[in-house]
């Protein structure tokens, strides 16, 4: 048994898998979460690197999922010593005439409700001992309007303002918060959004590795930073660039991003 003892969640693929392997290969004992069936595949993967791993398969878009998630941890018997609320989905579309409202709804349960959620239970810990690292999966996309991503970017602007208001409140008690903000990233996320025939999902997703991303998250955490663009250079000039240039500006640009290719044809034609 290591020492350290961390939490991550979505951790079934993507990010959160790498995020599961860097935790693990910095010595700690991991609990990972999903909600599907990939999830016990993960944590074969993780045992294979020699890595001591506990599974909950838990709903966190559900209150109750997020309970379970809270009791087992709690029978670990272990505290948290540090934790990546990295659990998320996304809805591609236009907002009016084209989404799911129930998609939605349920995005937001996932993106939002169970981070203030898991962070309410997980901050009383911490504060009580004094000590904790907290990493929340936000997005390059949290730090514009987010168009035919409308809801998915609201919920990711939230994380990051929510990330930045912890780490004020808690700058005096020993924890850290770091708000994780990757640009488009190679894993399943722009399929499972229905972004496929985009140009973010079909090309400006290869411009991020997520084992990069997760090790730029860990060492930024570990570091104390306030958060970091993950994971290419790329990602990293348009985050900071981002910050000088109108919101109405980076809406567009988001738009052409997120629009179907076949859209954009008939606009050219």
């Amino acid at each position: 048994m290591a020492e350290k003892f961390a939490v991550i969640t979505g951790a079934s693929s993507g990010i959160g898998y790498e995020l599961a392997r860097v935790f693990g290969e910095n010595g700690y004992d991991l609990l990972i979460n999903s909600s599907g069936e990939r999830l016990e595949r993960a944590a074969s993967d993780l045992k294979s690197l020699g890595f001591e791993v506990i599974t909950v398969q838990s709903d966190l878009s559900t209150y109750e999922g997020v309970e379970q998630l809270w009791r087992e941890i709690e029978q670990t018997g272990r505290p948290v010593d540090a934790i990546a609320m990295n659990a998320g989905i996304g809805v591609g579309g236009d907002f009016t005439r084209e989404t799911d409202l129930n998609e939605e709804l349920k995005m937001i349960q996932l993106n939002v409700t169970s981070v203030v959620d898991l962070a309410k239970r997980v901050l009383k810990q911490m504060v009580a001992r004094g000590e904790g690292k907290v990493l929340i999966t936000s997005s390059v996309a949290g730090a514009m309007p987010a168009p035919l991503e409308a809801v998915y970017g609201a919920t990711k602007a939230f994380d990051l303002s929510f990330a930045k208001a912890l780490r004020n409140e808690l700058k005096d008690t020993g924890i850290t918060v770091t708000a994780l903000q990757p640009g488009p990233t190679n894993t399943d996320f722009f399929h499972r959004a229905g972004l496929d025939n985009t140009e973010v999902g079909s090309e400006g997703k290869y411009t991020n590795d997520p084992r990069e991303v997760a090790r730029q998250g860990y060492e930024a955490l570990m570091a104390s930073k306030d958060h970091i663009y993950a994971s290419s250079l790329k990602t990293k000039v348009q985050g900071e660039l981002g910050r000088f240039v109108p919101d109405s500006f980076k809406a567009e640009q988001h738009r052409k991003k997120a629009e179907p290719k076949e859209g954009k044809e008939k606009k050219s034609a």
